[in-house]
């Protein structure tokens, strides 16, 4: 794949149009300097380059309907901004204006007693987790982006992260939500009640949607106890299967204390430890398969120790691992944590790399693993599989690096043939072909190609009904036949 640019389109605002949005908001709050333009034109990994006429940066809800108001009296395009971390495009203009999020960035309210806070749409993750935290709480939601990502984009793209096999995906920790709808009009809904049966669950048409039906402009989130006591480890495997019957192991073993079961294949840990500087190998050498074991409690005095030494003993005796370590300090723990989290940039050093976000049943892992690697190999000679990810729910990123001294862009050309041929092999095992990244423009031709009609229908007719002039996002997850 080589980099999608945007067709042309007039980057110009009308004369009119930008008088309107810059009285709505301020005129420091309309950038249409063609420089300071670009960040907001690329995505993170290059795949994609828009094109935008300006981003507007407003600072209250009312002022993003008044932005959307007049957009929508133009025809306008608006594409939601947060912090540019998404990795299928969803977030690259496609003409129109940016709407970024950046300064509505206020956490309005902590109910310790209700376990919930009310945050605004540009509030970064990581600050959310230390207001949580603060307040001796627990916000969950936890991925390699937390230091600059905005909860806005978290829930419109219904973000997942490490912690979802205990806390569930973004979806599940929104209790209310505020929206401005693609007419101007606010959806305000921010209600902090665990029950509220009286209709349909508006909130949940929007998460996920990718800034296609609104936008997101503050939540309320689910707030948790904070865990009091954690243990890490990393074990040490032979294949796949035995990382799948580890971790009902650990299931029936430690229940609910377990919150994270993460995959790390050896060619991944092998480029982490060839280009991660600080990281340090925790066997004598890559085994073909790790899993980064976390147990947490509530219980300040749970013996998570003992439990986590006797889960792995018993896993030893029953020939499941190999060997493992134990994390003697939060020091060594964030160690363990790091080799896992360096993945990705440690597979940029590689050369290219074509991403898969494959959710599957888990006891289908290890055969989608077996049976895509062998078909990519097939089909690329030389092909280097990167495998890892959050097994414990299922979710597997199956990356593919370039062959060793193979071109770049004729490698990254091959996207979409490599990608059919995981897909595929995905689906039929009752998997997904997005896990927790998302459809933005990426993937709208995936997901026309799987989804059935009746499914394709429902969604264009809410598509629609709520954004009518097609402005909200255009071109991503739901294109009109």
């Amino acid at each position: 794949m080589t980099t999608r640019e945007a067709p042309h389109v007039d980057a110009v605002l009308p004369p009119d149009v930008l008088d309107a949005l810059q009285a709505a908001v301020g005129a420091k709050a309309v950038i249409v300097a063609a420089d300071a333009l670009e960040p907001y034109r690329i995505e993170e990994r290059g795949l994609f380059r828009g094109t935008c006429a300006a981003v507007v940066q407003p600072a209250t809800t009312e002022e993003v309907a008044a932005v959307v108001r007049i957009c929508a009296a133009a025809g306008l395009p608006i594409v939601p901004h947060g912090g540019n971390t998404g990795l299928v495009g969803g977030g690259v203009p496609r003409g129109g204006i940016v709407l970024s999020t950046a300064r509505l960035n206020r956490i309005r309210a902590l109910d310790a007693a209700n376990r919930t806070i009310t945050v605004e749409a540009g509030v970064i993750l990581a600050d959310v987790q230390r207001a949580a935290d603060e307040a001796d709480a627990l916000f969950p939601l936890s991925l390699a982006a937390e230091g600059s990502c905005r909860i806005g984009g978290n829930l419109a793209t219904n973000a997942g992260g490490i912690a979802v096999l205990r806390y569930g995906n973004a979806r599940d920790l929104v209790l209310g939500l505020e929206v401005v709808l693609a007419d101007g009009r606010i959806l305000s809904g921010l209600s902090g009640l665990r029950k509220d049966n009286t209709g349909y669950d508006l909130k949940q048409l929007f998460i996920g949607s990718e800034g296609t039906l609104g936008v997101i402009t503050a939540a309320v989130l689910k707030l948790f106890a904070k865990p009091k006591v954690s243990v890490t480890a990393l074990a040490a495997l032979g294949n796949v299967e035995a990382a799948v019957a580890l971790f009902q192991h650990c299931n029936a073993a430690a229940g609910d204390s377990l919150s994270a079961f993460e995959l790390i294949s050896g060619r991944a840990m092998d480029f982490c430890l060839q280009h991660i500087p600080g990281v340090t190998p925790p066997f004598d050498r890559p085994p073909p398969y790790s899993v980064l074991i976390q147990l947490a409690s509530t219980r300040a005095n749970d013996p998570l120790a003992e439990a986590a030494e006797a889960l792995l003993a018993d896993a030893f005796e029953a020939g499941l691992i190999e060997d493992a370590v134990i994390a003697a300090s939060d020091a060594q723990a964030n160690a363990l944590w790091r080799l896992r989290e360096s993945i990705p940039e440690a597979q940029k050093a590689e050369g290219g790399s074509i991403k898969n976000d494959i959710s599957l049943p888990l006891s289908a892992v290890p055969t989608f693993i077996g049976e895509a690697s062998k078909a990519v190999e097939d089909a690329m000679p030389g092909i280097r599989v990167v495998a890892f990810g959050h097994l414990g729910d299922g979710n597997i990123h199956f990356n593919l690096s370039q062959p060793v001294g193979a071109d770049r862009a004729s490698f990254m050309a091959a996207w979409d043939r490599l990608e059919r041929i995981v897909s595929d092999i995905a689906m039929a095992l009752g998997g997904s072909f997005s896990a927790e990244h998302g459809i933005g423009e990426l993937k709208v031709d995936v997901l026309r190609r799987y989804k059935s009609e009746v499914a394709l229908d429902v969604m264009r007719a809410i598509k629609r009904t709520l954004d009518p002039k097609n402005i909200m996002n255009p071109g991503k997850v739901i294109i009109d036949a």
